[in-house]
């Protein structure tokens, strides 16, 4: 199998997107379907595509478990100019411990240097060794970010 990273809407099953987000993902537990449909259509769509060698798309599982179809996804939030917030970073359970996750952040890494952007955000409770590996680190100065809390997003 080959994985192919792309950022087109079209490689996006966000019914699956959505059940992995909504059911297994901390931070987005019980999100709704039409926010997250929305928050996709206003981000810039990150997905790894497990594909047969030598092959097209034939034969693709539907990404529930079985081997092939999309096993990962993220949305690159961002003015297309200086700041970027990498968010709802997911490697589907199987594909986990392949580096399917770092890839995703190096290709992530890889758009927004595409752009010009000058700062990429992101935020994670377990996975700082993966981003590190793509050149994040962590704040200078913590103490000059705040966030202004919005309702059930």
């Amino acid at each position: 199998m080959t994985v192919r990273y792309s950022t087109d809407p079209a490689d996006v099953d966000l019914a699956l997107a959505h059940r992995w987000l909504s059911e297994d993902a901390y931070w987005a537990l019980g999100r709704s379907r039409a926010l997250q449909d929305r928050a996709f259509a206003n981000s810039i769509p990150l997905v790894a595509v497990e594909e047969p060698d030598g092959a097209g798309t034939e034969g693709l599982a539907d990404g529930d478990g079985e081997a092939g179809g999309m096993i990962a996804i993220a949305r690159l939030v961002t003015d297309r100019a200086t700041f970027a917030w990498l968010c709802d970073v997911y490697v589907r359970p199987d594909a986990r411990g392949r580096g399917i996750g770092s890839g995703l952040a190096r290709f992530a890494a890889e758009q927004v240097r595409a752009l010009g952007v000058k700062r990429t955000m992101l935020a994670t409770a377990d996975a700082h060794s993966v981003y590190a590996g793509v050149g994040f680190e962590p704040l200078d100065e913590p103490a000059r970010w705040m966030v202004l809390p919005g309702q059930g997003a």
